[in-house]
């Protein structure tokens, strides 16, 4: 599998890594887990910088907008994203709308610099806490 993630609960924190040809079917499968995980707030780091593509401008867009669909649901986690710098351009439109999610984003082009600002204080700070619903524990 050419996309493979980590769900790092104790940490509050998914790291997906590329290596070779994603394709929709795989970025369609790490959206269905980060949306049925209950983990949007979490940290997260992307990782494409040993990975390809071969989405269409239509599937790149596609995924966009079912982020953007993620945003509506509640608080997004800070995202890094590490991408070789001639990958920027083909998902700079993705990028954006990644960047429309009020959270703190930034892009780069190591993996080691970008966990380090993942692990920051203020950017662990930053990190939402998730809304619980139901009654509260305790009550009687």
């Amino acid at each position: 599998m050419p996309l493979h993630w980590t769900i790092d609960s104790r940490r509050s924190l998914f790291i997906a890594t590329a290596e070779g040809f994603v394709d929709r079917a795989d970025a369609d499968r790490m959206l269905d887990v980060l949306a049925t995980s209950n983990i949007l707030h979490y940290r997260k780091m992307f990782d494409g910088s040993a990975g390809d593509t071969r989405l269409s401008a239509v599937d790149i867009l596609s995924f966009g907008v079912r982020m953007r669909e993620l945003h509506a649901r509640g608080p997004m986690g800070p995202l890094a994203v590490v991408l070789p710098a001639d990958k920027y351009v083909l998902l700079s439109r993705v990028l954006g709308m990644l960047a429309a999610a009020k959270r703190p984003m930034r892009i780069f082009t190591d993996r080691t610099k970008a966990m380090e600002w993942l692990e920051s204080p203020a950017i662990r700070a930053s990190t939402p806490v998730p809304h619980i619903d139901g009654p509260s524990r305790g009550d009687g």
